[in-house]
């Protein structure tokens, strides 16, 4: 697609298709599900400050090593978590996986560990990453509704925002690549449809 075929009503409709955003009430703890990247600080920021208010008590990072960067992200996550002073014993690692499916496949025991703890589930992902929403709801049957944090990316000094991305040349390849692989497998029936429904992914 170029500029002038998107419409600000397609922008606007695209838009609100790949947005996770589904937050937790603000006073209901939950484990925080954090998929892979390497842009560390705007997710480590979150929630780093989500822990210290109780919200985050049980942290689960994921991701091997990022193709473009060679950190082993899980590892990098965890790091950055203690150094900011989260305790070891609230965080769990993953970090072999090489994409958002193997995020959440290779997690899977600390999902369940989560969830016989009584603790639902918070995605902790870039805002338009939709991707994570079905991996989540694919691959963990019984996880029931579960909600998501969206956080802003940066790509060449630029944060990519729910209202810019149509300006920005790798916010836009990025924001179209995923409305349009989620629903080109969302027609091939190779995902199934995820809706948010009372404020939770179900």
């Amino acid at each position: 697609m170029s500029d002038r075929e998107i419409s600000a009503e397609q922008a606007a409709a695209i838009t609100a298709f790949v947005d996770i955003q589904a937050p937790p009430p603000d006073d209901l703890p939950t484990a925080h599900f954090i998929f892979g990247t390497n842009q560390l600080m705007p997710v480590t920021v979150l929630v780093t400050e989500r822990h210290k208010r109780g919200l985050a008590p049980l942290i689960i990072v994921t991701g091997g090593v990022n193709r473009h960067t060679g950190i082993i992200e899980g590892r990098e996550f965890h790091r950055v978590l203690t150094e900011n002073g989260v305790p070891d014993e609230d965080i769990r690692v993953e970090d072999a996986s090489a994409n958002t499916w193997q995020n959440v496949e290779n997690a899977a025991p600390f999902i369940h560990e989560a969830l016989a703890a009584g603790l639902k589930i918070t995605a902790v992902s870039k805002w338009f990453h939709r991707r994570t929403v079905h991996a989540l709801k694919i691959q963990t049957p019984g996880l029931g509704g579960f909600y998501a944090l969206g956080w802003e990316p940066e790509y060449h000094g630029q944060p990519v925002t729910r209202t810019n991305w149509l300006t920005i040349p790798d916010g836009k390849r990025r924001v179209i690549r995923e409305w349009e692989e989620i629903n080109r497998r969302l027609a091939a029936h190779d995902i199934v449809p995820s809706d948010l429904v009372d404020g939770t992914w179900q």
